[in-house]
């Protein structure tokens, strides 16, 4: 659910026959390679495809604007209109150039995934999921798209919860793979969703974030957070669920719920008035202030900040020595601190959800959720 909260449904990208000139045989070429894609290259990205696809088959954009509420039309409209004048030329030649780096990233990814590290466990998708030296490592993997959290993350993340919490190794590490440790909800997690079906896609997402957090709330070794770039809405809130957090200081952290019609969760409307301070914590939650590292750790959301040239070196030196602990003397610790809150915990986790499912389904929200995507498509 969090930070970002709509999302253009899935695109189908009609070929049809492409205008002539210099660059036909590449515009025909870029359309044959496109289908051959074995991953989807996210919405964003669709859009741009469309849009390009459409000035270069027809020109400018010459069709009416689709209302307000109309999302999947209002966002390829609003893609196509921002071209512009831009020729039929030069939009055939930069679809062609979009589609040559979608395939020469896929082909990076699929070398990068021929060669398995170390201790890596098998069944995840979206995750790295990696146990060395006594320390499982959950690394969100998803890059391209800032490691937003789509249905299936989500999911992959609880099993690597439960995983790790049975396993041989000594404490957990969650961290990001590429320039994002994660932007939060992926907008695909509100593709098509229909009038009709907001009641239900509200009660469904509350469940699913409900038992996410629930795992957070119930791990029973030390679980740290290795915060490596900008964070977002769900990641941010669970942090304070988290025995430990190291943070870039390229870090940033950001909670913009109230900007969506939202409300927070994560235990985060519990757990961040005692971390930071009521006062702190109001203009973070309600006001939607974004937090440097620097002041992330003063206000107590961090333990500890380190330079973005080290942090890898320096966190994961001290975190190996962590796993050399004695593992059950760890493991009973952390559950005996844990014990005294994990009730409440549950209680907020629970109350939280429920506020969330009202919110979802309100009219303030959803006009919220359309201004807020209204300036996105103006970007």
């Amino acid at each position: 659910r969090p930070a970002q909260a709509v999302c253009v449904p899935a695109i189908h990208l009609h070929m049809t026959a492409a205008t002539m000139q210099v660059s036909q045989k590449d515009f025909q070429k870029a359309q044959e390679q496109l289908k051959l894609l074995k991953k989807d290259p996210g919405n964003e990205t669709k859009l741009k495809l469309y849009a390009l696809f459409k000035q270069a088959t027809e020109g400018p954009c010459n069709a009416p604007k689709p209302g307000m509420l109309d999302f999947v039309k209002k966002a390829k409209w609003d893609a196509w209109n921002s071209l512009g004048n831009l020729s039929q030329d030069d939009a055939r030649q930069k679809y062609a150039d979009l589609v040559s780096s979608l395939v020469s990233a896929e082909s990076v990814t699929q070398k990068k995934e021929g060669s398995p590290e170390e201790g890596r466990h098998d069944g995840y998708e979206t995750l790295i999921v990696t146990t060395k030296n006594n320390i499982t490592k959950i690394m969100f993997n998803r890059p391209d798209k800032k490691n937003a959290i789509n249905h299936q993350m989500y999911r992959e993340i609880m099993k690597a919860l439960e995983e790790a919490g049975k396993n041989d190794s000594t404490i957990a590490v969650i961290t990001g793979n590429g320039d994002y440790y994660s932007s939060g909800n992926d907008l695909a997690n509100f593709t098509n969703v229909q009038p009709g079906d907001m009641e239900k896609m509200a009660k469904d997402g509350a469940v699913l974030l409900k038992d996410f957090v629930g795992h957070f709330i119930d791990f029973p070794k030390p679980l740290i957070a290795v915060v490596n770039g900008p964070a977002i809405g769900i990641c941010v809130t669970v942090l304070g669920l988290c025995d430990l957090v190291y943070a870039s200081d390229r870090a940033t952290f950001h909670t913009p719920f109230s900007q969506l019609g939202q409300s927070p969760e994560g235990c985060s409307s519990y757990l961040f008035p005692k971390l930071m301070g009521v006062a702190k914590a109001n203009e973070m939650l309600l006001f939607n202030k974004k937090l440097t590292a620097a002041e992330a750790c003063a206000q107590g959301l961090v333990t500890e900040v380190f330079p973005d040239s080290s942090f890898q070196k320096e966190v994961w030196a001290r975190l190996e020595g962590y796993a050399n602990l004695p593992k059950n003397s760890l493991a009973v610790s952390k559950q005996l601190l844990r014990s005294m809150e994990k009730e409440k915990l549950h209680a907020v986790n629970s109350r939280e959800c429920e506020v969330l499912t009202e919110r979802w389904l309100s009219d303030e929200c959803i006009n919220a959720i359309v201004s807020f995507f209204q300036r996105k498509s103006k970007l």
